[in-house]
């Protein structure tokens, strides 16, 4: 009755929350490091510059009759040669989220 089984298709490539960019003494909570699936180096993070990335986590108190909350944050560059992109948040991530995973959507598109 079904026939073909599809295959689903993610429309986001997964990332994981590095830290906060740093320097030997300092923090800056205002910039985070997401180190994204697949990317090795500064080249291949050229294409996901400008893609929306979501931290989706879930807190102790329902809004709106859900747990499941979000932060929308923005990749803005690259950082070092290792593939690893510079982002900026609405809010700062916290560090509890060190080590999380985020979704980079795949828009907005450059092409």
């Amino acid at each position: 009755m079904f026939g073909k089984l599809t295959a689903q298709t993610r429309l986001y490539s997964k990332g994981k929350i590095m830290g906060h960019r740093r320097g030997k003494h300092s923090q800056h909570p205002n910039v985070t490091l997401i180190k994204i699936e697949g990317v090795e180096n500064s080249k291949d993070a050229q294409f996901y510059l400008g893609k929306r990335i979501a931290y989706i986590y879930k807190a102790p108190t329902a809004v709106r009759g859900t747990k499941v909350r979000v932060i929308w944050g923005r990749v803005t560059r690259s950082h070092g040669n290792a593939g690893v992109v510079r982002s900026k948040f609405r809010h700062n991530i916290p560090p509890k989220a060190f080590g999380s995973s985020v979704r980079v959507l795949l828009y907005p598109s450059n092409i």
